[in-house]
């Protein structure tokens, strides 16, 4: 185990660096045209897996980094290029650990592969959870998989919202109610591969921010799977139910429930990464701009009232940084977030984030109202942040439930 530490070692530096080139050389470049376009950037996507960083060995290398810093440091500099492109470029690894976490070797290395394709014929992958009904309350889950034994197939039914990548991606990863008594214990995951019948793309949506990212709706009608697409296979989950039914009848089944909510725990430091790359963006523009826009003779940074701003965005976007590092930290560590720390690392960040990027608008003025300017795209990007992996208030609920010895419900 690593000790924690603030100080990036000489390899890290040198991925960061490497990241940071990719993201200043390709994807900033192509932001505000893939924005305005609201299109997955195919050829962006395909440039990163040229170089190596659109693939399931880059993440692997960054997630077993045994600091823990790997990942936030490499979500931290693609999203400081763009969020959109970004999340584009790292959506299909929600459905990839979904396969390396739960799928058996098999599974893994049969459906990675298709999951990204290769640099000349790139593909992409959805991880498809959320529905109309059930967001943040995964317990309302409607969408159904009923098996076909006779067959030894797999029938779902449902409709998903909110997927990344969803009714574009060659591989879908699938989230289903297998038995309803036993709540989010009865959930299962399933392999959709390409071109299965029944599975279709509902409404695309037009979204406020990250518009480079394809975001829409995953339309299952009997939808068809062999048995071989059940993660982890029959045998398995069929000892996962037996275990999650004897614990509902012992009365074990809060208990249960907390530990699947230590899981999205462990994923939040990510998303607070991302945040705190739009934000240290969006503080950089407004740093050179204060530095070389005049106004009554001189730098409107010699004003207090603009460098005192700076002087909070800066400030704010350090410490959202060492909540990221050290919730991701205490990860790998395998140290029990006793507070919540991985919530509050989300949370802080993406608040911070909102308030960099608003800040930087109003430091740039009109300018900054204007698409000739980066910030005002930031700005919209932030938004996601208090939004997907669990809005601020369900990171404020967690928070609020773990320090005072609550059952999270």
């Amino acid at each position: 185990m690593a000790e924690f530490t603030m100080e990036l070692n000489d390899d890290q530096k040198q991925v960061r660096d490497w990241i940071h080139g990719f993201a200043a050389d390709v994807i900033r470049p192509a932001a505000a045209e893939w924005d305005e376009r609201e299109e997955t950037p195919w050829p962006v996507i395909q440039e990163a897996a040229k170089v190596g960083i659109y693939s399931l060995d880059f993440y692997a290398q960054q997630f077993f980094d045994p600091t823990g810093l790997g990942i936030p440091m490499a979500m931290e500099e693609l999203f400081w290029g763009d969020a959109g492109i970004a999340l584009s470029i790292v959506g299909t690894g929600l459905a990839a650990i979904g396969v390396v976490a739960n799928g058996t070797e098999e599974q893994i290395g049969t459906w990675i592969p298709q999951m990204y394709g290769t640099p000349d014929d790139v593909k992409v992958a959805a991880f498809c959870s959320s529905e109309p009904d059930a967001g943040s309350d995964v317990g309302s889950m409607r969408t159904r998989a009923v098996y076909d034994q006779a067959k030894d197939e797999w029938v779902l039914n449902g409709t998903k919202t909110w997927a990344t990548n969803g009714g574009i991606a060659n591989v879908h990863i699938v989230v289903a109610v297998v038995d309803p008594e036993l709540g989010t214990k009865g959930h299962a995951s399933f392999i959709v591969p390409p071109n299965t019948p029944g599975l279709s793309q509902g409404q695309k949506f037009k979204k406020h921010g990250i518009r480079a990212s394809h975001t829409a709706e995953v339309v299952l009608e009997d939808v068809r799977v062999p048995g071989s697409c059940l993660l982890g296979g029959k045998d398995k989950l069929d000892e996962r139910l037996a275990r999650a039914r004897e614990r509902a009848k012992a009365g074990g089944g809060e208990r249960v429930k907390n530990a699947a909510m230590a899981t999205f725990e462990a994923s939040r430091p990510a998303v607070g990464a991302m945040a705190v790359g739009t934000a240290r963006a969006a503080y950089e523009v407004a740093l050179d701009y204060a530095k070389t826009r005049t106004q009554f003779g001189r730098p409107i940074i010699d004003n207090q009232g603009v460098a005192f701003q700076l002087a909070d965005m800066r400030t704010q976007i350090d410490a959202a940084r060492l909540l990221v590092w050290r919730a991701s930290w205490m990860a790998v560590a395998g140290k029990p977030f006793t507070s919540a720390e991985g919530s509050m690392s989300k949370l802080f960040a993406s608040e911070v984030a909102k308030k960099v990027t608003a800040q930087a608008v109003q430091i740039l003025g009109g300018n900054g109202f204007t698409r000739e300017y980066p910030v005002e795209r930031m700005h919209r990007d932030s938004a996601i942040y208090t939004i997907f992996e669990g809005t601020s208030e369900i990171q404020r609920l967690v928070i609020a439930r773990t320090i005072s010895d609550m059952p999270i419900r």
